[in-house]
């Protein structure tokens, strides 16, 4: 991650802990992005629920590198995605970076954190 991106990063990790009271770790920002996405505000999730989110938030994220595709949201309100290409494979510290950089495209292009600050 460039200097740039890790200033961003930061500031991502500081707007999540000022709303949450704790500063965030990757897991847990996945989380938020996909109960984010699903729109039907903050309630308890069953299991298969969270693991659902988790995969709504992946698909949003990675959606701009033209991993995924947003097809539409089904009756119960659930956005569905389907794949446009596949991954190539990444060591971990790589996914991790991956997810971090598009993190901070979505806070970002989201208008939630702003690059200047």
């Amino acid at each position: 991650m460039d200097f740039e991106q890790e200033k961003n990063w930061q500031r991502v990790l500081e707007h999540v802990k000022a709303d949450v009271g704790e500063k965030p770790d990757l897991q847990s920002l996945i989380f938020l992005i996909g109960v984010q996405e699903l729109g039907q505000g903050h309630r308890k999730f069953k299991k298969d629920e969270k693991v659902n989110l988790m995969h709504i938030a992946i698909c949003r994220l990675l959606e701009p590198y033209g991993y995924y595709k947003f097809i539409g949201i089904d009756p119960d309100g659930w956005p569905h995605y389907e794949a446009v290409k596949q991954l190539p494979p990444l060591e971990e510290k790589e996914q991790q970076e991956l997810m971090k950089r598009a993190i901070v495209d979505y806070f970002l292009s989201e208008g939630i954190i702003d690059p200047q600050s």
